[in-house]
């Protein structure tokens, strides 16, 4: 069979499409708009972008100041996305732009009449016609098409989202843009299904007008053609440029049965839309203190770069509450407000509520400006509504500014503590703190310097003695590191420091209204990197030795406010100093030993071993007695890191003293495979005394679990249990079921926490969301597919 190809333009046939349009948008966090939402009442799974290894103590932070102060969440915005093109809309070609037909067989008659039959497809300005047959009429350039026919855009920025129409035979303009389609199927981004008697385009292909139609994005067989669901309506009319979707007197079925309908018209976005304004899916919550309630979000867009989220919450006659979420970003700045107000039978005839915002700006320079606000009524508010467990708020300002050799940082603002045994009068409440951090080279004694000046203030608001102790300290540091090889390959390091402080103390007659201290320290340390191997296996083995010297120093008379939980690990084996503050720091003639060995295997498993100790000529009385740096010499760390390769990770670190008497023992495990996510760990740490402060027994497990249950089924579970009171802390168990057009999510979570003011809680959630409306979210686990037999 011969193919013929034409290019159509000697006809005068010359199909023409509107101009594009690009839209730019600034925009914050994915937010899908109508559509999307939370799952009530269920914590849920999420898994992030963190190492498969989850820490089951809660880590001092890698924060400039260790204070484990909880933030509000990281923000972020999109950068404005400049390559957006509106489907079935002309690219921008000239209009003169030839079509190209190919097809079977092709006639020119003598009115310029164009007749092609046989595996037509024509081509033109990013448009794809595919049909069986189609005569263009020479004087007036339209189309009288056979099908089946497509009708597609394969060249578009997004073939994806593009509209696709399917129908059986049809006439359209000299443009393939307007006209009548009978038998229509439109299929948008490949997701929702509008199946037709009659569709009408207009509007240069803008507007597609559907009769008597049936929407449904789930697959339908032929042996069995009643979708999951389907919304059956007189029309269905689609913009193009708007995205929506329009639907006359629209009725809801599910297995073929009717079970809502409206007498008037509904909008819907179509599946490419992510932010649009309307009610987003509601949330069912069940909780054991306020009962049955459900939650209905309105989400707002106030332009491309603002949104507001209004959420009211009616819980069975125990529960008023309204929630507004509010979030704008701009060239330089973004930020987000969440906060809620509540009148609830919890605590009748009270108004409740919270306001978390927070909000960062660039400014000239590099400098970063940070504000945030936490407030609340009481704890057990962000308790009843599942908002957060954060026991301690603050709220303030921070500045920074870093650099490749500078660091700046200053914040001011104010703790609220919202734990039972801690009293905010007593507590420090206004904090104020300045660094500034240089790194330089030395011209004439080379290595690697580092000056540091910093400056810290807080006030108590009691004027009590002892108890309303208010301080201010101003510190300078200067540390020095030069490193050599040596012969044999050992690399050699002299080490120097010098730190200062002058602190100012008020309503404390235990201390002196001023003290100034400065310490020196002077050091050695030797390196001897040694590599191997054996079997297709690399083996790395490194000894370190430390020596390190300051004169005993007079920290007892400067009272330790910000250095009182002290970590002994693999990243401080080798530190100057281990406490993390500037209050108290190490000591007298002290030697840091320990060494690493490293097995890379060929198979892609590796193993890594650490152990090393603390040794001193004398005992630093700063640590608390019985610690695991108390003495002469500290407990034995050892620990071992384990990685497979193919997603499994176990670390393990223990410390432990010469009779072999375990103080610290801290496992964990993370398995990252498509069909399972796993995050465990298990601590224990034996207590000690401190002062007036005792850090006591701890034994606790920590597990996060998500796994594929079977096809579209996925299942996440969450535990924190306390052996040493023989009771779990909280536990959560949640379930979602996906398939190509629905989403339903069912969760329960119970909290363990109990005291005056706080009681145990159970909370039960359920959701569903059906696909095709708004841009869906990626979830983990596969896709439920209906199985159709031939």
């Amino acid at each position: 069979m011969k193919t013929r190809v034409l290019t159509w333009g000697i006809c005068g046939a010359v199909l023409m499409m509107a101009p594009s349009l690009a839209l730019g948008q600034t925009m914050l966090s994915q937010d899908p708009g109508l559509g999307a939402g939370g799952m009530g009442g269920a914590s849920g799974f999420r898994w992030n972008d963190e190492a498969a290894l989850a820490p089951t103590a809660d880590p001092l932070g890698d924060a400039i100041l260790g204070d484990r102060t909880p933030y509000a969440p990281r923000l972020q915005a999109a950068a404005p996305d400049a390559d957006v093109t509106l489907p079935a809309r002309d690219p921008g070609g000239p209009e003169d732009d030839a079509a190209t037909v190919l097809a079977d067989s092709m006639v020119l008659q003598g009115d310029r009449t164009l007749i092609a039959a046989g595996g037509v497809v024509v081509w033109y300005q990013g448009a794809r016609l595919v049909a069986s047959r189609i005569v263009v009429d020479g004087p007036t350039g339209t189309l009288t098409i056979e099908g089946p026919i497509h009708l597609s855009r394969p060249g578009a920025a997004d073939p994806d989202a593009e509209a696709v129409l399917i129908a059986d035979s049809g006439q359209l303009d000299r443009e393939l843009q307007d006209g009548i389609i009978r038998g229509a199927r439109l299929v948008l981004a490949r997701e929702l299904q509008l199946a037709a008697t009659e569709a009408t385009r207009t509007g240069n292909g803008r507007t597609t007008t559907l009769r008597q139609v049936v929407a449904s994005s789930c697959q339908i067989c032929a042996s069995d053609p009643t979708p999951l669901w389907e919304i059956r309506a007189r029309s269905i009319t689609h913009d193009a440029e708007t995205r929506l979707l329009t639907f006359d007197r629209p009725q809801f079925r599910a297995f073929g049965v009717p079970l809502a309908a409206v007498p008037f018209t509904v909008t819907a976005p179509d599946p490419t839309v992510e932010r649009r304004t309307g009610f987003l899916r509601p949330q069912f919550r069940t909780t054991s203190s306020l009962g049955f309630g459900v939650k209905v979000p309105y989400f707002v867009t106030l332009g491309d770069h603002a949104d507001v989220t209004v959420t009211p919450y009616v819980s069975a006659d125990r529960t008023r509450t309204l929630e507004l979420r509010y979030r704008q970003a701009w060239t330089k700045g973004v930020t987000e407000w969440n906060g809620a107000i509540t009148r609830d039978d919890i605590r009748p005839g009270e108004t409740r509520g919270y306001l978390f915002g927070n909000a960062l700006f660039d400014l000239p320079r590099g400098y970063r400006l940070g504000v945030q606000v936490q407030a609340v009524s009481e704890r057990a508010y962000l308790l009843d509504y599942d908002i957060t467990d954060a026991d301690r708020l603050w709220s303030g300002f921070t500045l920074e500014r870093v650099t490749r050799d500078r660091l700046f940082f200053g914040r001011v603002g104010n703790y609220r503590s919202l734990r039972e045994d801690e009293d905010n009068s007593t507590s420090p409440a206004q904090v104020a703190d300045v660094i500034w951090q240089r790194r330089f080279t030395p011209d004439y004694i080379g290595g690697q310097g580092l000056l540091e000046w910093s400056v810290h203030a807080h006030r108590r608001p009691s004027d009590q003695d002892q108890l309303g102790r208010d301080m201010a300290r101003a510190s300078v540091g200067l540390d020095w590191r030069r490193s050599e090889i040596l012969p044999g390959g050992v690399v050699g390091a002299a080490l120097a420091g010098l730190n200062a402080d002058i602190y100012r103390i008020a309503q404390d007659s235990g201390y002196d209204d001023l003290e100034a201290r400065a310490d020196p320290m002077l050091g050695v340390e030797l390196r001897w990197p040694l590599i191997g191997g054996s079997d297709g296996a690399t083996h790395m083995v490194e000894p370190v030795a430390q020596i390190l010297y300051s004169p005993p120093g007079g920290d007892g008379d400067i009272p330790n406010e910000d250095s009182r939980l002290i970590e002994f690990d693999e990243g401080n084996l080798f530190s100057e100093s281990r406490f993390p503050g500037w209050d108290a720091r190490e000591s007298g003639l002290r030697a840091n030993l320990g060494v690493t060995w490293t097995r890379l295997d060929p198979t892609g498993w590796s193993l890594a071993l650490t152990g090393g100790r603390v040794f001193r000529t004398e005992a630093d009385l700063d640590f608390p007695p019985n610690s695991a740096l108390s003495g002469t010499s500290s407990d034995w760390l050892v620990s071992a890191q384990y990685d497979s390769g193919t997603g499994l990770a176990i670390a393990n670190r223990a410390l432990f003293n010469d009779d072999l008497d375990m103080s610290r023992n801290e496992l964990r495990l993370g398995w990252l495979r498509d069909d399972l996510q796993l995050s465990a760990g298990h601590l224990w740490l034996d207590g000690y005394a401190q002062d007036d402060t005792a850090v006591p027994d701890i034994s606790e497990l920590v597990a996060n679990v998500g796994w594929q249950i079977r096809d579209g089924w996925w299942g996440s579970a969450e535990t924190r249990y306390d052996f040493v009171a023989d009771q779990a802390q909280r536990a959560s168990l949640d379930v979602t079921y996906r398939n190509e057009c629905l989403t339903v999510e069912m969760g329960v979570s119970r909290r363990f926490t109990s005291s005056d003011n706080v009681n145990p809680e159970t909370s039960v959630g359920f959701s569903v969301r059906l696909g095709g409306f708004g841009m869906q979210e990626d979830l983990p686990g596969t896709v439920a597919r209906r199985s159709c037999i031939r």
